[in-house]
C-alpha cells in the first residue's frame, strides 16, 4: 500500500503553469484541481497496466471515485486523457532531470546530477517506463510529438553537455552523439526491463537497495569510461 500511495502522490505533481497550452481548457478554468489530479493519477496507473486500448473510462471514473459526467467534463475523450497523462509525466521528467540550465557548473558534476535526478524521478514515478514503452512499441500517433517535444531536445542537451566536458578536458575525446545514446541507454534500460530483470535476479529489481546499487554502478561506469584520468570526479 505504501508504494501505491507514493505513486499516487507523485502522479499528481504536475504543474499547470508548466503545461501551458497542453492543459485542457476545462482544467485551465478550474479553481480546484484536486479532483482532476486524482483522475490523472488513477488514469496513469490504469493506462500503464492496460494500455490505451484496454483501459475503460468507466473503470477510471470508478477507481477515481468520480462520476463519468465529471470525468468527461475534464477530458472529452479517453485519447485526450491518455495524452494528458503522458504530457504531465514527460514534462515532470524534463523539469526534474534537467531543471534550470547552469553553464557555470562543471560538466562532470552536471552529468552526475542528471543521472541522479533521473533515478529519483523514476523511483517516484514507477508507471513512467511502462507508459512510454507501450507508446514506443505500439508506434502510435503519440510517438512523433513525444520524440520531437521531449526526447530529441533532451538528447541534444546531453550531447552539448558531453561536448562541454570534452572541451574542458573533463571527459575523454569521445563521439558525443553516441556517448549520449550510451548514457541514456544505461539509465533507461534497467527500469524498462525491470520485469525481466526481476525474474533473472530472483527478486524485485526495483527494490530500493537494488536501485541504489544500480545508480552507483552507472556512476562508477561513467567515471571509468568517460572521465579522463586525473580529472576531478563529482
Amino acid at each position: 500500500m505504501k508504494a501505491a500511495s507514493t505513486s499516487q502522490s507523485a502522479a499528481s505533481e504536475w504543474n499547470p503553469e508548466r503545461l501551458g497550452r497542453r492543459l485542457p481548457r476545462s482544467l485551465r478554468q478550474a479553481r480546484d484541481l484536486s479532483t482532476a489530479r486524482r483522475i490523472v493519477a488513477t488514469a496513469e496507473r490504469i493506462f500503464s497496466e492496460q494500455g490505451l486500448a484496454g483501459a475503460r473510462m468507466d473503470e477510471i471514473a470508478r477507481a477515481a471515485k468520480v462520476n463519468k459526467a465529471l470525468l468527461y467534463y475534464y477530458f472529452r475523450s479517453k485519447e485526450e486523457l491518455h495524452r494528458f497523462v503522458l504530457e504531465a509525466l514527460l514534462s515532470q521528467m524534463r523539469d526534474t532531470v534537467w531543471g534550470q540550465r547552469d553553464d557555470s557548473v562543471p560538466a562532470g558534476r552536471r552529468l552526475a546530477a542528471v543521472i541522479d535526478s533521473f533515478f529519483d524521478f523514476v523511483v517516484h514515478h514507477p508507471n513512467y517506463p511502462r507508459l512510454v514503452q507501450r507508446e514506443m512499441m505500439g508506434r502510435g500517433p503519440n510517438v512523433e510529438w513525444i520524440v520531437s517535444e521531449y526526447y530529441r531536445p533532451l538528447h541534444v542537451r546531453m550531447v552539448e553537455l558531453i561536448e562541454k566536458g570534452v572541451a574542458a578536458s573533463e571527459f575523454r575525446r569521445v563521439d558525443a552523439r553516441n556517448a549520449a545514446l550510451t548514457i541514456i541507454s544505461i539509465m533507461v534500460f534497467y527500469f524498462s526491463a525491470a520485469p525481466v530483470l526481476s525474474r533473472i535476479l530472483g527478486h524485485d529489481a526495483l527494490r530500493p537497495r537494488d536501485v541504489a546499487q544500480r545508480r552507483r554502478a552507472v556512476q562508477d561506469f561513467l567515471e571509468h569510461g568517460l572521465y579522463r584520468p586525473g580529472a576531478e570526479l563529482p
